[in-house]
């Protein structure tokens, strides 16, 4: 959870380290640590009926013992400050010990704040209600899990996509999966494998039973880039990674036979896979279209997906014109010499501090749950630009005006993960210019300018703590009124959650991927001029 996000502070000492949780009036301190990397024990979903996520209140404003806790904890433990972690609320700034934390795990609940409300309800389901939303992300695994009778959402998941052992790169992937069968069938296994753990995870955790409820799962939609899809079907990756076809459609439809269905051990789940539109270009998109009703507004809708494969959608009233972008791996922090995903200890805003007279410039960091800078995520990798940028320690053609030493500039003496190399500093210029790049193309395309943008959709983990005002002044983002800016946490999510519990919404993929107009931007006149025209750290051009 980012640090800046609400003014109560949870102060979590946990063995050897403690740290500070930025968190919302009235959230339970389960669900505050469900997020974070240090997960209370649990096995009854917060009803206080299992009695194991118990912490120690060393103060602070909170509620009252409930009644769960004074049937749970003994007049010893209540007199010693020993609350249930899901039944403590907090009013206040708090501070708690974690005694007895849970096994370590790499799934973490996602924040309440980044999820979208519940989409709609199928009470006339009488058999096998659950099902599952799974947002199938090339460095990242999001899972939802439902009661789609009552149209509840029960809990939710955030891991690592484990076939990063394969490469950062989804064409590294492919490469593996088409030179070896047995390198196939393990990256198939692979994500099919997280999934399932994290389902089995969300069971044992929120709801207290596993085996029997996996048979309760009636759907498991997948939504995912062309690549995640075609990796996790085994099928389609050959005709993907031929640029013949970055233009048409990919079949990678997951098997029919029942050995194939087995392996997900949800004997009564129809597993879906939502086709995506064409060549890189996925369901994941299409889902981030039905999130946020692109196509429901004027014309010059444009949304942006952020990721290792960036996606853009631009609706021009008529028509969804969609094409993909490389240099997504930047944002995300690959290539990057400190560069991390959106995790714990990443910084993800950067500022500089008043400069005092005579005082050397220095600078202030916002770091993923408060805790010491490991390195940079895209939000903060593009804020330390600007702000080096706005202080001339950086030059517009990306050059430092004074050269750094060995190991790049370090915006905290102290600590050499806040460095920024020059290879780091183009990095980023490719990736921004490519992605502006494809943006005015699809403008162009259309016979649209900047001014016509009436609304920019940015989705993903980057895109969501990303600072608009530093983003346009490196030229990462168009020189639009910033009113007009969306950011949006976890769409290709939300997108999917909706296709899982209505049947209308579903059927919109389909509307969309019909209406849709592919661009490669290979073959697209002008891209290349524009990328060359783009890669100076300043604002967009007006004129396309």
């Amino acid at each position: 959870m980012p640090t800046g996000s609400s003014s109560i502070t949870l102060t979590v000492h946990a063995e050897s380290e403690s740290i500070r949780l930025q968190v919302r009036a009235g959230e339970s301190v389960r669900d505050v640590l469900d997020a974070t990397e240090h997960r209370v024990r649990a096995a009854c979903g917060g009803t206080g009926a299992c009695g194991a996520c118990v912490v120690r209140l060393l103060g602070g404003a909170v509620n009252p013992l409930t009644l769960a806790e004074y049937s749970k904890l003994p007049p010893e433990e209540r007199a010693a400050g020993v609350r249930l972690a899901c039944q403590l609320r907090l009013r206040g700034d708090a501070e708690i010990m974690l005694d007895h934390p849970a096994p370590p795990s790499c799934w973490m609940s996602i924040p309440a704040q980044d999820l979208a409300p519940a989409p709609a309800a199928r009470p006339g389901l009488t058999r096998h209600i659950y099902g599952v939303a799974v947002d199938l992300g090339t460095t990242h695994i999001r899972v939802a899990f439902w009661d789609r009778k009552q149209g509840k959402r029960i809990a939710t998941r955030r891991g690592p996509n484990p076939q990063a052992s394969f490469g950062a790169d989804v064409l590294n992937r492919l490469d593996a999966a088409l030179n070896r069968a047995e390198h196939a069938s393990e990256l198939a296994m692979l994500a099919r494998s997280a999934i399932v753990h994290a389902v089995r995870d969300i069971l044992a955790r929120d709801v207290g039973e596993v085996t029997p409820m996996l048979a309760e799962i009636g759907e498991v939609v997948v939504v995912g880039n062309t690549a995640m899809l075609a990796l996790l079907a085994e099928h389609g990756g050959d005709a993907l990674i031929d640029p013949a076809n970055w233009q048409t459609p990919i079949d990678c439809a997951a098997p029919l036979h029942d050995a194939w269905h087995a392996q997900w051990f949800m004997p009564n789940a129809r597993i879906v896979m939502p086709a995506p539109v064409a060549g890189f270009i996925g369901s994941d998109l299409l889902a981030d279209i039905v999130a946020t009703r692109l196509t429901e507004g004027p014309s010059g809708a444009m949304l942006i997906d952020v990721g290792t494969n960036t996606e853009i959608a631009l609706w021009d009233g008529a028509q969804l014109q969609l094409t993909s972008a490389p240099g997504g791996p930047a944002f995300e922090g690959v290539g990057i010499r400190h560069g991390m995903v959106a995790e714990t200890g990443a910084i993800f805003r950067v500022s500089a501090l008043p400069l005092a007279e005579s005082a050397a410039l220095s600078f202030q960091f916002a770091t993923i749950a408060d805790e010491a800078a490991r390195g940079f995520c895209g939000s903060g990798l593009t804020d330390a630009i600007a702000v080096l940028l706005r202080a001339g320690i950086l030059k517009q053609s990306g050059r430092f005006a004074v050269t750094p030493g060995p190991e790049g500039y370090c915006l905290d003496p102290e600590n050499p993960r806040t460095a920024i190399t020059s290879s780091d500093v183009d990095a980023f210029q490719r990736a921004k210019a490519s992605l502006a790049a494809a943006m005015a193309t699809l403008l162009h395309r259309a016979g649209m300018t900047w001014a016509d943008l009436t609304r920019l959709c940015i989705c993903g983990a980057f895109g969501h703590q990303l600072d608009i005002e530093n983003a346009q002044a490196v030229g990462f983002l168009p020189p639009i009124d910033p009113a007009r800016i969306e950011l949006f946490a976890d769409a290709s999510l939300a997108g999917c959650e909706r296709a899982l519990l209505d049947p209308e919404e579903a059927a919109l993929f389909d509307q969309k991927r019909a209406q849709s107009r592919t661009l490669n931007l290979s073959l697209a006149e002008g891209y290349d001029d524009r990328y060359i025209n783009y890669l100076r750290l300043r604002p967009l051009p007006t004129a396309l």
